[in-house]
């Protein structure tokens, strides 16, 4: 089944799966992840400097075959490279490493004090360039996307941040969703917390599905797209396999119950 995608506020268009590459840092795992992806019907593929993996998901995705207008591609500079007169010379690097002219989503990795506004300048100076179509943030909150908000000349079009059925930070989710930001959810198998949990094994049964796929479509329920990471061909071929069923409203409202603020990444929200 086709993966559907969901218009950005600059009229773009992003599919609503995509798979997450941290820590698959192997050269040859790396290799093997992206290609057997691309057979499963992944086109939309998420690294970042700090991944220490932008060359090989390159190499896989020129290796490929695939049309490069057909590839959703994401990148996000590092904190370290944050500095004005580093901002662009760090991504010029990157699309090297990418092997490609541009990329069709790029993000500032964190909400830096003192450094994200001039970042942010360089990012819209990326943009008019047209080698990042579209550019966002990741792990703001809504404190930090209100200043961006209040400064830029270019709206983020993307919040990517932690997001699952027990971290559901339903704010967050409202404010974007009133300002037009997408939010993009890592992380949101929540590194297996909570699989063995009771009301996911009943509506995986329910639903002929696993309690994970029950998490990735919950996801998709709430409007966000998820970014599943997985080195395994079976998980791989699951983690997209999540729109041909969807949640009725007793299933939405027995897994909102879930929520437990839980995070299993860093918290963004002690950084001024």
């Amino acid at each position: 089944m086709a993966v559907p995608t969901i218009k950005l506020s600059d009229k773009l268009s992003i599919p609503q799966v995509g798979l997450g590459t941290w820590q698959i840092k192997d050269q040859g795992k790396c290799l093997e992840t992206v290609k057997v992806a691309l057979k499963d019907g992944y086109r939309h593929f998420d690294t970042a400097q700090i991944y220490d993996n932008e060359q090989f998901i390159g190499q896989a995705l020129k290796d490929s075959g695939v049309v490069r207008k057909d590839l959703f591609i994401t990148t996000k500079i590092w904190t370290l490279n944050f500095l004005s007169s580093r901002v662009i010379s760090s991504f010029e690097k990157s699309l090297a490493k990418l092997q490609t002219d541009y990329v069709d989503l790029l993000l500032l990795h964190f909400p830096v004090p003192k450094l994200r506004h001039s970042a942010w300048k360089k990012m819209e100076e990326i943009q008019d360039s047209g080698n990042a179509r579209s550019i966002g943030v990741s792990n703001y909150t809504i404190k930090h996307l209100e200043r961006l908000l209040g400064e830029c000349r270019i709206r983020p079009v993307v919040n990517q941040v932690e997001l699952h059925v027990f971290l559901q930070q339903p704010e967050l989710l409202k404010y974007c969703a009133d300002e037009g930001i997408v939010v993009e959810a890592y992380s949101p198998l929540a590194h297996s917390y909570g699989l063995d949990n009771p009301v996911l094994a009943k509506l995986a049964k329910k639903h002929g599905k696993s309690p994970a796929q029950i998490m990735l479509r919950w996801c998709v329920e709430v409007g966000t797209v998820p970014l599943p990471k997985s080195s395994t061909a079976e998980r791989i071929a699951e983690n997209i396999d999540i729109f041909d069923f969807k949640l009725d409203g007793s299933d939405l409202a027995e897994l909102k119950a879930l929520d437990a603020n839980h995070r299993t990444c860093w918290d963004p929200s002690r950084i001024p």
